[in-house]
């Protein structure tokens, strides 16, 4: 039996300002392309379809489009609901989808139950678990002693009706300890929200979301697929991936990835702003396309450098600076003989201590000159 696993689809994401929806569609075609090569039977989406509570029209609709074309391939998808998701309205629906192959998680009762598939190898069993708090879970559970992650997850299982002679397989949406995040996921202080993955013994595969990077945990069976999309620069390094998973007897699981090449890549580069617009530098490349990190090392800011830039890196993102200016953390304080110092001589200290160097002769000429003008202005 094979199964491909996706999640963190976060649909609706704007990074930086820029909508992500056009990236989005491209990609769940992309994914849709691989379901139709790989003919699997089930495909497990593990949580945060959308990127808010609330979705923007566009990301339903798109995710709907999504669901009616998988809904005619005739297998099984299980969804549930991550900690960007509302599990209310990820779950309208779901009985009457349920008939067409389409699984929504529930809203969190206390009472989860499996769907059993079957295959020449004999039943397989999949769980699903949506995003859930201690607070979720104390609820239904008032005689346990919860108090953490790890106590809400060890009691749900718990509760599970695990049969560990046959084939389980789990959705979660949860941290779990060891994990390498990215900066575009929500963290908790501490890592409060931690699951030891040894709660996780009893299944044969645990598809995990909330994690952006593709990545096995304590070992190959218990493994986040990451997202489609990069969704931070910290993630610009990243080869995104759907994970392809295949059982045959119990405890014989195989599992390998197919890359996800995006519509538009997230580059980061460094120079001056003269070696940036050579063409001898961007030519051949493909960052006139994709989405950019720009770091700038001129010693003098680049007046309008941002617009500049974009007649030739139409998506930058993300500008800055690296120089002596920026790398200098001296603190800007009064002292005594203030007083006593021109206004020009002030100007010049200031701008020392911002830039870590002086002003040029030019730059003080016209400062003079400005001076000048505003005094008698006041005069």
């Amino acid at each position: 039996m094979k199964f491909i696993h996706i999640s963190d689809l976060h649909l609706g994401k704007r990074v930086n300002e820029f909508s992500m929806l056009e990236d989005q569609a491209y990609i769940l075609n992309e994914i849709f392309d691989i379901i139709q090569a790989e003919q699997p039977d089930g495909v497990l989406i593990a949580g945060d379809v959308y990127d808010k509570p609330v979705p923007p029209a566009e990301a339903v609709q798109l995710f709907d489009d999504f669901l009616v074309r998988l809904s005619n391939l005739r297998l099984q998808v299980f969804i549930i609901s991550g900690n960007h998701d509302s599990a209310e309205r990820l779950a309208f629906g779901s009985r009457l989808m349920g008939k067409s192959g389409i699984h929504f998680s529930p809203v969190y009762d206390g009472d989860i139950g499996p769907f059993t598939m079957e295959d020449r190898h004999g039943p397989l069993d999949v769980y699903m678990i949506p995003f859930l708090k201690p607070a979720h879970v104390r609820r239904f559970f008032p005689e346990a002693a919860i108090e953490s992650y790890i106590d809400s997850m060890r009691t749900v299982i718990g509760a599970l009706p695990l049969d560990p002679a046959r084939r389980n397989v789990v959705l979660t949406h949860q941290f779990v300890t060891g994990a390498v995040r990215s900066e575009s996921e929500e963290l908790s202080v501490g890592g409060a929200d931690n699951v030891d993955a040894s709660v996780f013994d009893a299944f044969d595969y645990v598809a995990l979301g909330h994690i952006h990077r593709p990545q096995r945990v304590t070992r190959d069976t218990v493994r986040y697929c990451g997202t489609p999309l990069k969704y931070s620069f910290s993630e610009a390094g990243h080869d995104k991936s759907v994970t392809i998973v295949e059982f045959r007897s119990k405890g014989d699981v195989s599992i390998r990835t197919v890359p996800l090449k995006p519509l538009r890549d997230m580059r980061e580069i460094k120079g001056t702003y003269d070696e940036l617009t050579r063409k001898s530098f961007y030519e051949g490349t493909d960052y006139q396309e994709s989405y950019m990190h720009i770091t700038l090392t001129d010693e003098e800011d680049i007046p309008d450098a941002i617009g500049k830039l974009r007649t030739i890196y139409r998506n930058i993102m993300k500008l800055d600076y690296d120089n002596a200016r920026t790398r200098s953390n001296m603190e800007i304080t009064a002292t005594e003989d203030m007083e006593q110092k021109s206004p020009l001589d002030l100007l010049d200290e200031l701008y020392e201590k911002q830039n870590n160097q002086p002003m040029s002769r030019d730059q003080r000429d016209f400062a003079q000159q400005l001076i000048a003008e505003i005094w008698e202005e006041e005069v």
